[in-house]
């Protein structure tokens, strides 16, 4: 019998499914659903970042060594990054005189998409442009937003998939051996 376009069997294994992936914690999330950080693989070297910036010069991460940086992938269409974008603006000027970068890295959307984010959700965040989604693909980035945590040397520390709460202490303890690496 079908029942609005779905057969029974259909409707009953679609059911089973939602409630199965309903059961299981999100990518990047423990048990309690709180999004947690993954290490940097171990081997696997930080990839180069040059790009272009939405407003201003092209920013690199070599040039930015000597700061703890984080690298926020994010877009547009994405809710939970709309989200995130307020409390990752807030670490950024807590933390800003101990020498912090946090980098809004648009994936893949025009200059016009971005200027419409920023007329309804204004940031202070320094935007840079994946125009072709490359360095996304370099950082290993499938899920958004993943932020990735850069050490005052260079090196890709860890990542976090999902959308965090950046003023969190939770968050707050992530970041700690960030700010206080030399």
């Amino acid at each position: 019998m079908k029942t609005g376009g779905l057969t029974r069997r259909g409707f009953a294994v679609l059911t089973a499914g939602a409630a199965a992936a309903a059961a299981l914690p999100a990518v990047g999330q423990g048990a309690e659903g709180e999004v947690q950080p993954r290490p940097w693989p171990k081997g696997r070297a930080t990839p180069a970042l040059a790009l272009p910036s939405h407003e201003g010069p092209p920013w690199s991460l070599a040039g930015a060594r000597g700061s703890p940086v984080l690298l926020n992938f994010w877009a547009s269409w994405c809710e939970p990054c709309r989200s995130e974008m307020p409390s990752l603006e807030l670490l950024a000027q807590r933390h800003e005189a101990r020498g912090l970068q946090v980098m809004a890295i648009n994936f893949r959307e025009t200059d016009a998409a971005v200027r419409r984010y920023l007329a309804q959700w204004p940031i202070t965040l320094p935007i840079l442009r994946d125009a072709d989604g490359t360095a996304a693909r370099a950082f290993g980035v499938r899920i958004f937003p993943t932020t990735i945590a850069v050490a005052r040397d260079g090196r890709a520390v860890f990542s976090v998939v999902g959308e965090a709460d950046w003023t969190g202490s939770e968050a707050q303890r992530w970041i700690a051996p960030l700010l206080s690496s030399t």
